[in-house]
């Protein structure tokens, strides 16, 4: 572990935001969906569940096998919407993608979250995102919403280089968009398998796990076992002091 760290990398979902699944929220999206793709049903949520859900199984395993995101068009009209009409889904690819993340929930900075990220630019670290996720249009909207995206000098997303964790390329962008030194960046992910074993396999200095209350235990091996763990997002600022 190289305690000399001067950039600071976040994984989002689970890491830097969590989700309210409120019933209602996750209901007008898959009602959204089906009517975008044509779909007349008296049970949106259960033809998602039916449907769209078991598709995504298929690609999710797709998706980790080959450490790949499929663009929106394709992750429509190959994986979830490939026997619906095919320029309709076409048209709505974008919308599509944005409302299926929408029915996973309502997305918010974890508590103490951007108060973090913003101490810890203060303190002179580099802040950077890198992110698995499907979806071009969400995360952006996000960071102009909440007015943080002058904090993250790189905003990595597998939506836009179709790369994932744990591969460690989608590392190597954000390293090279900062022009940072891979010894002196640490990585902070919630999940084990893929947030702390890319890391590693990128060669970055240090890596912390996130183990918020409540959230299931990961099984920890020796392959990826963090540095340090934390459970609460404020702790960073008790392993990072101001660089001077």
């Amino acid at each position: 572990m190289n305690t000399d760290i001067r950039f600071i990398f976040l994984d989002l979902g689970g890491t830097f935001r969590v989700i309210d699944e409120d019933p209602a929220y996750l209901s007008a999206a898959r009602a959204k969906i089906a009517e975008l793709c044509g779909v007349e049903t008296d049970n949106p949520n259960q033809w998602f569940s039916d449907v769209i859900d078991k598709r995504y199984d298929k690609y999710r395993d797709w998706a980790l096998k080959f450490m790949c995101e499929a663009p929106e068009e394709v992750l429509w009209t190959r994986w979830l919407a490939f026997d619906m009409d095919r320029e309709r889904i076409l048209k709505n690819a974008s919308e599509l993608t944005y409302q299926y993340r929408q029915t996973k929930g309502r997305r918010t900075v974890v508590q103490g979250g951007a108060e973090t990220v913003k101490e810890l630019c203060a303190r002179g670290y580099t802040m950077g995102i890198i992110s698995d996720l499907v979806g071009k249009r969400e995360v952006d909207e996000w960071l102009d919403a909440d007015g943080l995206r002058p904090y993250f000098k790189t905003v990595q997303q597998s939506s836009i280089t179709y790369v994932r964790k744990p591969g460690p390329a989608i590392y190597y962008y954000a390293l090279a968009e900062c022009g940072a030194d891979p010894k002196r960046t640490c990585y902070v992910g919630d999940n084990l398998a893929r947030d702390i074993v890319g890391a590693k396999a990128a060669g970055l200095g240090m890596t912390i796990g996130v183990q918020y209350p409540g959230k299931k235990p990961q099984e920890v091996t020796e392959a990826n076992r963090p540095d340090r763990f934390i459970t609460h997002f404020a702790q960073l600022l008790d392993i990072f002091p101001a660089i001077r």
